[in-house]
């Protein structure tokens, strides 16, 4: 692939190939409504609008809140609300973007690892796009996409620190400009989700790694650009984390200790399993036919590495293997495919496409070498094209779901509640956005009260009548009573009685009209 060109005819190919993988998972949603696959979306996009509308940080008006887990992506989500476009439009839009830019610097990645494999950006660009987690991120209205990208924007700096270091001329003063330009990068990685700092780290001590090597001579080229990527990364996180403490007394956004407690239950698995849980996802896919050529990379790395370069080869792999695991050991939560561990599988891939090349370059020589290498390449290809119609056809049912039980509800509530009696929701997504008022948010994310009794249920249901709160809008395995408790005040008023969601094997929203009367306790 030739780099000279901003832009190649492979980029073009890789671009296209994102847009229409993207375009047709809303095709095919579309049929029964434009939305998004998470109720979580609509926070993101309730957060937007309020802060290009009103100035203001907050879910609910004049409420500041820190439930934004990526700013970034919620101050480029407010873009197009200032601009007045259509919301669902903008937020396509930027999926698609950040997919073709992650298809994009993957494909230069790879010839960087595969110097000698022809045409490995261009495969490795494509299957990138035509991942369907991938697509599925891109399309989902979440920071998912734009994270992954921002990983393969750090590896990429990181390597290029390793090539001006080669050049003679490469002082401390272009050292620290180079640190600072990462820094400013990993900030905005930090921003998008807190964990991404274990990758910041990760860069830095491998950019280290690689100025050490240079010897004693290089000692204050490495002082600049250590210090160039500390103060780019703190003047970044740096306002963000100060407005967090102002308002919660915590650095970080109230929905790290909400989800944690949520699933705090799992964490007595066994290790092992919730490591699996993790991965499980990710296998449904042609990604899990690469994993022949991931073992071949590692013998490639293995032989090329020198002792001091390898870290800048392999920190990209250790990086994703610690992303799983710290997800396993804080936050074991497999669902919505994976959500949480996909932005590992543009790593996978940009390994795992050179290695399966490597292997079918290596086996020319002999005719069933040849044979089965190309045969495994061609499975891949073939896998992942089933796996992106199969992934439309998921991402159209998250949709529905989303649709006929959160959105529906929401819109109900917004149109037979007043917004002046307060509201205990466990989904406050759409309920923000569709019928804003004060809530009670029994998941934690805006009552940070709810986090230390989230798993007891009596405790909640005082808490909800000690607040006076009116209402409860909840899916069945969401109630913190059963069914027949007095305090719900009886059947719900509102049922969504939609078909997805009980398809799905979950149950449908419904609306309660609580009732105090009879006191706080069960009877």
């Amino acid at each position: 692939m030739r780099h000279s060109r901003w832009l190649t005819r492979e980029d073009c190919l890789i671009g296209a190939a994102a847009v229409a993988s993207v375009l047709l998972y809303v095709a095919v949603a579309s049929r029964d409504g434009l939305g998004f696959p998470l109720d979580d979306s609509w926070i993101h996009q309730t957060y937007a609008r309020n802060l290009a509308r009103h100035g203001e940080w907050a879910f609910y008006p004049s409420q500041p809140s820190t439930a934004s887990t990526s700013p970034l992506y919620t101050l480029l989500l407010a873009i197009g609300y200032l601009l007045r476009l259509p919301h669902l439009a903008w937020t396509y839009t930027l999926g698609a973007l950040t997919l073709a830019a992650a298809g994009w610097v993957n494909a230069r990645l790879a010839p960087r690892l595969f110097p000698h494999v022809p045409n490995v950006g261009l495969w490795t660009g494509l299957m990138t796009v035509c991942a369907w987690h991938l697509i599925w991120a891109a399309a989902s209205g979440m920071e998912t996409m734009l994270f992954a990208l921002l990983v393969l924007v750090i590896i990429g700096l990181a390597w290029r620190e390793q090539d001006a270091l080669r050049t003679a001329a490469s002082g401390a003063r272009p050292a620290f400009w180079r640190g600072l330009l990462l820094g400013a990068a990993g900030a905005a990685l930090t921003l998008t989700r807190p964990e991404g700092l274990a990758l910041v780290g990760l860069a830095g001590i491998a950019g280290s790694v690689a100025h050490l090597e240079q010897g004693d001579r290089r000692t204050l080229r490495w002082l600049a650009w250590g210090l160039g990527a500390v103060l780019g990364w703190v003047a970044g996180v740096a306002p963000y984390a100060v407005w967090n403490y102002a308002v919660s007394g915590d650095i970080l956004p109230s929905t790290a200790s909400a989800k944690q407690a949520e699933y705090a239950a799992t964490l007595a698995l066994p290790l092992a399993r919730r490591i699996w849980m993790m991965l499980k996802p990710l296998t449904a896919g042609g990604q899990i036919v690469l994993l022949p050529g991931l073992l071949a990379m590692l013998l490639v790395l293995v032989r090329r590495s020198r002792l001091l370069a390898a870290p800048m080869f392999w920190f990209p792999a250790i990086w994703a293997i610690g992303h799983v695991v710290l997800y396993a050991l804080r936050l074991p939560a497999p669902y919505q495919h994976g959500r949480y561990v996909q932005p590992v599988l543009p790593v996978v891939i940009l390994y795992g496409v050179g290695g399966t090349l490597w292997l079918v370059q290596q086996a020319k020589t002999r005719f069933v070498t040849r044979v089965l290498s190309r045969s495994l390449a061609l499975t891949a290809v073939a896998v992942t094209l089933g796996f992106v119609i199969i992934g439309a056809r998921a991402y159209a049912s998250d949709v529905q779901i989303i649709n006929s039980e959160m959105v529906a509800a929401a819109q109900w509530v917004e149109r037979h509640l007043p917004p002046s009696e307060l509201l205990a929701a466990h989904d406050i997504g759409a309920l923000g956005y569709f019928a804003p008022r004060p809530i009670l948010d029994l998941a934690g994310l805006l009552t940070p009260e709810v986090v230390p009794i989230i798993r007891d249920h009596e405790a909640l249901m005082k808490l909800m009548c000690a607040r006076s709160a009116r209402y409860l809008m909840v899916m069945p395995d969401q109630r913190p009573a059963p069914a027949g408790d007095p305090r719900l005040g009886g059947p719900p008023i509102f049922e969504t009685g939609a078909p997805y969601a009980p398809a799905a094997g979950g149950g449908n929203m419904a609306v309660y009209a609580l009732d105090w009367t009879g006191g706080c306790s069960a009877k």
